[in-house]
């Protein structure tokens, strides 16, 4: 089974998981950031990052999801959001929506600090639904220490569990 792990990562977060993936991925195998990545066509199997963005998948990785087709998938985001969130499910299923025509067979969220200027456009373009709350402002403290060791061992265990369905 020849493997691919393409990602797209805005400050470093989803880089990071997708490293600790393609560790365990077994040989033959290839990592590219989304935009060098080959046309998905010759490999088997595709583990797509992606950090998220208007609660989906941001537009560099939506557009390599467009040349997938057909094939084994395994996703995998960053966010500022809780990964066991609401947010955080709605933004994955969206992913998968994007994904039809392949084999979706799991996925992995991890929180992952937010790039300041997003946080900064988020309050201007929509105060009232990003409003600076003391509860986001924590959120946001605590995302800036992930992905950290534990959550790289969760997405090496997630994947793990997609490539024995396989």
């Amino acid at each position: 089974m020849k493997s691919l792990v393409v990602y797209s990562s805005r400050t470093g977060n989803t880089r990071k998981v997708a490293q600790a993936i393609f560790e365990i991925l077994p040989e033959p195998k290839e990592i590219h950031p989304v935009e060098t990545a080959p046309p998905p066509d010759e490999f088997d199997f595709i583990a797509l990052g992606f950090w998220a963005n208007k609660g989906t998948a941001d537009e560099a990785a939506q557009k390599y999801m467009k040349t997938i087709n057909g094939k084994n998938v395994g996703v995998f985001g960053t966010l500022g959001a809780y990964p066991d969130s609401e947010h955080a499910r709605k933004c994955m299923a969206r992913v998968e929506k994007l994904l039809e025509g392949n084999h979706v067979h799991g996925g992995f969220m991890c929180q992952g600090k937010v790039d300041p200027d997003v946080v900064q456009m988020m309050a201007k373009v929509a105060p009232e639904k990003h409003p600076m709350t003391p509860e986001r402002r924590n959120r946001l403290e605590e995302a800036k220490l992930h992905p950290d060791e534990k959550d790289l061992l969760n997405a090496r265990t997630a994947f793990e569990a997609i490539l024995e369905k396989l």
